[in-house]
């Protein structure tokens, strides 16, 4: 692959060009982009846009004045991906050229103005007139651009010269206050880490359970570890005192003594696996069989976070909780050590009752471990595994702000824990981890309109600048944002607000301009900064075409988004009649119908199954607390926050596949209590778990053993091919879901019957009969519709 004159990186293949190609690439980079307002029918392939840049719009052509944003309804906002694996992305080694305007800082873009006759580009930010630096200059003209110029480099990554960082740093924190069954699972699940970290991260090892246990790996002959008592808050100095690592920025002797507790795999893996083999459970007394174990998980986080804070602030670096428990002592603690004082439920949480006693002063001190971790840059995840609840509650503001894991199980011995635990240290093809570490996200846009705030794994730098919206909408007030941690599956929410208050302000094709900045240390060592820019026409003053731009999967999973962060501060019910408001005043805007008449309604394709994503939404366990514990709630909140539209979309509406004899291959079915049929197979995908439903004549024949003999060899096929198709599923997703195998009438159809639209409910005979106080997605429309259209 040779490079093109005067551009490192660039394929000379990009800028061998036929006349026709050359005149299209002048006039993109002229920024007329004129084109794109004729394109309304491609503008809505957003699938095709997601794969190139990331991003998924919820209208994908925009109002022009705020008043017409607030007629919309659903808010204009778009999901970036920031680490997606999209397709033909240009990698290339140099510095990006960057506006240098005083309140800019965007990066050259194919949506830039170029003068080739005075080497210079206009910012389409701030317009502001920018010179190109000489190699540029000298080598740039209509038919030699540079990467960044190119149409089919609206995101490009560059790979910053003369940038290195330290390995990855993983430490560990184990909790060893469980029993030895599930002690030994987990430990089992760390040694098989340890096989699959690149041989240069470096590793540290934390236990605790009474107390907290610092473990000094570079003690090869005698086991030596550091305690500290469980009952106390440590701040980063105090950890650094004990441990005898000086002060931070002591140089080469602080990371001398910071070695013998974070070394390379390749030096300390015998080492750390003898240690795991020997650790037992923790040997505090219990006190007896009505009492918790002591469990300090506050002060172990603690000692942990003054661990890295003293030893590689601002590293690719990230602590892993491994958790069996509810923190019982110290800083943190969410129940009392009796086994009489039940852990706090949401009806606890709601009337504040005495057994909900520690929840604020947990929450308080999380924030603040969340605050240390945040301002160094790493993450924190969090593997919770027991029956009862674990403090997910309390301890899911560190996850989420962090950008850090979060996984919830039954069990060390599930799949859910040991595959998605695995899967954190999967590498690609050259041998490098799939993550991305201490991540900054910087939003620029054009002065017709400001970001509200971003929803997702991240925390506001409280940066000010010209994008920063008065109105905030989650971590908002700010243009910039920090993650200590990305994947390639990583989606973060932006919500936006139009400036311009004057109707007929816009000039005819005016084009909204958005560019995502994201910088982050690669596993190879490198920084990188990954940029993306996009543009979206605005629409005249009747607002007649607008509706052909809207994207109601992106939309239905930026409500979503909405109103799981509105549950954070609003009571839940509140949310639900605001979800309920939204979706009338939308259908009811777009719709056509004679006013008090509800059998004129019509809702055009683009609006058509919006409302059946609500319905489902309104039932999920991102909304309804019944029937799940606050843990399970922060554990479901947390996920759909930060998952891609497609993934996030299984989350609101599950998929459901239907096997039989009589249709051959796998076919998609209503998500229907119409669908529960005696004679078919279903599979039922709700992102947390993989469900195989048999119907009751599937279930008999499989009971008397048909599917092993051979004369049934077909009824054998029918069996496997859902079970094939599921383990692909549990393959593919992280975290793992859990796989359940059931039948009609069996104690686990529940999973499949609490999702399905309940249109034979009220006990009906047959498989499809459910019992529930829901309404169906039938009665739900016909309220809707007559309150559409009612004067």
């Amino acid at each position: 692959q040779d490079s093109a004159a005067g551009f490192p990186g660039v394929p000379s293949a990009y800028v061998r060009r036929t006349a026709c190609s050359v005149r299209r690439a002048r006039r993109i980079a002229s920024c007329t982009l004129r084109a794109i307002a004729a394109t309304a029918a491609a503008a809505m392939d957003v699938r095709a846009g997601e794969c190139v840049n990331g991003i998924r719009m919820s209208w994908n052509i925009w109002p022009s004045t705020r008043l017409d944003a607030t007629r919309i309804i659903v808010p204009l906002g778009c999901l970036y991906t920031p680490l997606k694996a999209t397709d033909s992305l240009q990698l290339v080694e140099y510095e990006p050229v960057i506006c240098r305007a005083r309140d800019c800082g965007a990066v050259l873009n194919p949506c830039c103005f170029v003068d080739f006759h005075s080497k210079s580009w206009t910012c389409p930010f701030c317009t502001n007139r920018n010179p190109f630096p000489p190699h540029y200059a000298e080598h740039i003209n209509e038919h030699n651009l540079p990467a960044e110029l190119l149409p089919m480099c609206s995101t490009i990554e560059y790979i910053i010269p003369q940038t290195m960082s330290n390995p990855p740093v993983f430490l560990l924190v184990l909790d060893t206050a469980v029993i030895e069954e599930e002690l030994e699972q987990a430990k089992d699940s760390l040694q098989q880490s340890l096989a699959m970290m690149p041989q240069n991260a470096l590793v540290g090892f934390i236990t605790f359970g009474a107390m907290v246990y610092v473990h000094e790996l570079a003690a090869t002959t005698l086991p030596k570890a550091y305690a500290f008592r469980g009952a106390k808050e440590y701040s980063a100095q105090q950890v650094a005192y004990q441990l005898g690592l000086g002060t931070r920025g002591g140089g080469g002797a602080n990371a001398q003594a910071a070695g013998r507790f974070l070394m390379p795999v390749s030096e300390c893996e015998f080492t750390l696996n003898s240690l795991l083999d020997d650790l037992t459970r923790d040997a505090w007394p219990l006190g007896g069989h009505d009492r918790r174990p002591f469990r300090c998980t506050g002060a172990a986080l603690s000692v942990a976070l003054g661990l890295i804070e003293s030893c590689c602030p601002q590293g690719s670096a990230r602590v892993t909780l491994v958790t069996g428990g509810a923190p019982n002592v110290g800083p943190g603690m969410v129940v009392g050590e009796e086994l009489a004082e039940t852990i706090r439920s949401h009806l606890d949480l709601q009337r504040e009752t005495p057994n909900a006693k520690y929840t604020k002063k947990a929450l308080k001190f999380y924030t603040s471990l969340a605050q240390r971790a945040v301002s160094c840059g790493f993450a924190v995840d969090i593997y919770a595994c027991a029956l009862d609840q674990c403090g997910l509650y309390e301890m899911k503001v560190i996850a989420d702000k962090t950008g850090g894991y979060m996984v919830m199980s039954d069990s060390f011995s599930m799949s859910v824990f040991k595959d998605s635990f695995r899967k954190m240290f999967d590498c690609d093809e050259a041998g490098y981890l799939q993550l991305g570490f201490n991540a900054k996200v910087g939003v620029f846009t054009s002065r017709e309109f400001k970001c509200c705030g971003a929803v997702g794994g991240l925390t506001s730098t409280g940066k000010k600048g010209p994008a920063v919206a008065e109105t905030e909408i989650g971590e908002g007030g700010t243009s910039e944002w920090v993650a200590g941690s990305l994947d390639k599956n990583t989606t973060i929410a932006f919500y936006f607000d139009i400036n311009n208050t004057q109707a007929g302000a816009m000039p005819p094709n005016k084009q909204s301009f958005l560019q995502f900045h994201t910088s982050y240390l690669h596993p190879s060592g490198r920084k990188r900064l990954r940029v993306t820019t996009v543009s979206h026409r605005y629409t005249d003053a009747n607002m007649a075409d607008i509706v052909t731009g809207f994207d109601q999967e992106a939309a239905a999973v930026l409500m979503a988004r909405y109103a799981v962060w509105k549950c954070d501060n609003e009571d839940p019910l509140d949310v639900l009649r605001w979800v309920d408001r939204m979706l009338i005043r939308l259908v009811a805007k777009f719709a056509d119908y004679r006013k008090d008449e509800p059998s004129s309604f019509t809702l055009m394709p683009e609006l058509a199954i919006f409302p059946q994503f609500m319905y489902h939404l309104r039932r999920s366990n991102f909304l309804q607390t019944f029937g799940t514990s606050p843990d399970e709630t922060a554990y479901y909140r947390t996920i759909v926050l930060r998952e891609n539209t497609m993934n996030s979309l299984v989350m609101i509406q599950p998929a459901l596949l239907q096997y039989s004899f009589d249709e051959g291959p796998p076919q998609p079915v209503l998500l229907d209590s119409c669908s529960l049929k005696p004679d078919v197979i279903l599979l039922m995908d709700d992102f947390f778990h993989v469900v195989i439903w048999r119907g009751e004549k599937i279930q008999a024949w499989y009971d008397k053993g048909y599917h092993e003999m051979d004369e049934y060899a077909n009824f054998r096929t029918l069996i496997q091919a859902p079970a094939l198709d599921a383990k692909q599923i549990l393959a593919d997703r992280f975290p793992v879901p859990r796989f359940v195998q059931t039948n009609a009438g069996g104690s686990q159809a529940r999973f499949v019957t609490s999702k399905v639209n309940p249109s034979s409910g009220g006990g009906e005979a047959g498989a499809g009969g459910i019992f529930t106080d829901d309404v169906s997605l039938k009665v739900f429309m016909e309220h809707l519709v007559r309150l559409a259209v009612q004067s």
